[in-house]
């Protein structure tokens, strides 16, 4: 897709970025646009030529895993144990490049990094973060993160998934569903109700009583995999659980770092439709002119990347709260439930704008708008993010 034109004021012969009008870059330091960068060339060269046969085919494109952990993508921000030790805003603007070329391949991102790293950085043992953080920071071993329930959903206080002590072993039965990077996981982080607490588990794929097969007939994140957990007397080693947290605490807190990212990553979806529409409208002729010169469709882009702009300055400040230490959960909400909103509604928006070609798989648009239904969905829909913001704004929970 080409890139559009910069903008050129004529009193001040500055040109603005269409898809960054507050020069947000700017305000990046030399690391962060490096990083920025070169992301957003693997992106081009190695994403986008091959998206869509996957999105089509309902195909995770597993080939693009070594080159990720190449980049010293996954884990980025984690320190040591072959992880890049880069600060949150940089781990930010790698999610808004990754899903600008899709959010399922984003989403593998999230979960392995997010989901599945960190939880094993913050609460494992030392023996635990060995043996999988360097294997999973290059892509030789990848991870899930098993909280969702059938029953559950944005209710994980209700689920059902149990653990026992037997002996020196826990045994596990219940159920997870709507698991990314499930059938593909060497390590499932399963997160279960026990008498003393809700604990993490390592499950391993070859551990008796495990099963995740995949879902399948998906119109949204097709180019990612998505599979249900099923443990039927899973027998996992005391050296198998995470030791340092045992309460919802530590799944929520996993949340908290993979709903980050995600604020990051929409803006990389929408500024993909923007672009993609800008280059449509000022192409497409109708009654005489392009579509780019009628004014509905102007304060229909201006729309755009007002908002955009705005969701930009929100991830812009969550990454400068992060790295130094004072990031709140609210915060995070706010973001999540702003920024997910934005690109959904631009990528219906900007479908609409490319007309009966919108529909087709040939442009962005149609992809970013069904694989978005599915981010604005988890993690938290839009409700359960203005509650948590009412809840701090009251002091009252209404869940």
């Amino acid at each position: 897709m080409a890139q559009p034109t910069p903008i050129r004021n004529a009193d001040t012969a500055v040109q603005l970025d269409p898809l960054d009008m507050l020069d947000v870059t700017s305000q990046l330091t030399s690391e962060q646009r490096m990083v920025r960068d070169s992301v957003a060339r693997f992106v081009d060269e190695q994403v986008l030529p091959i998206i869509r046969e996957a999105f089509e085919s309902h195909r995770f494109p597993s080939e693009l895993i070594a080159p990720m952990a190449e980049l010293g993508l996954l884990g980025c921000y984690l320190e040591g144990y072959d992880c890049a030790g880069l600060d949150g805003t940089a781990y930010g603007l790698i999610c808004q490049e990754i899903e600008r070329g899709d959010s399922g391949l984003r989403s593998f991102l999230s979960v392995q990094s997010s989901l599945v790293m960190w939880p094993i950085h913050a609460y494992g043992s030392e023996a635990q973060k060995q043996r999988w953080l360097p294997a999973m920071a290059r892509g030789e071993a990848i991870g899930c993160f098993g909280l969702t329930e059938s029953q559950g959903g944005s209710d994980p206080g209700n689920m059902k998934t149990w653990a026992k002590r037997d002996g020196s072993d826990w045994v596990i039965n219940g159920s997870k569903m709507w698991i990314s990077n499930g059938s593909i996981a060497d390590c499932a982080l399963v997160w279960a109700k026990t008498d003393e607490g809700v604990r993490g588990f390592l499950v391993e794929r070859d551990m008796p009583g495990f099963a995740a097969p995949e879902i399948e007939r998906k119109f949204s994140l097709r180019a990612s995999v998505t599979s249900a957990l099923y443990l039927d007397n899973v027998r996992v080693p005391e050296t198998s659980v995470l030791p340092g947290v045992s309460s919802m605490r530590g799944p929520l807190s996993c949340l908290n770092q993979a709903r980050y990212g995600i604020t990051w990553g929409v803006i990389g979806a929408a500024q993909a439709c923007l672009a993609e529409a800008l280059e449509y409208t000022a192409g497409r002729e109708m009654f005489g002119r392009p579509l780019s010169h009628t004014q509905s469709v102007q304060m229909r882009l201006a729309d755009m990347a007002r908002r955009i702009s705005t969701a930009q300055l929100l991830s812009l400040r969550l990454g400068q709260l992060k790295d130094t230490g004072r990031l709140h959960p609210t915060q995070i909400s706010l973001a999540k439930w702003n920024n997910v909103r934005m690109a959904l509604d631009i990528a219906r928006d900007c479908r609409d704008l490319l007309g009966g070609a919108g529909i087709s798989a040939e442009h962005h648009a149609i992809r970013h708008m069904l694989n978005l239904e599915s981010v604005i969905t988890y993690e938290g829909t839009d409700a359960v993010h203005q509650l948590i913001m009412g809840k701090e704004l009251t002091g009252v929970s209404a869940f």
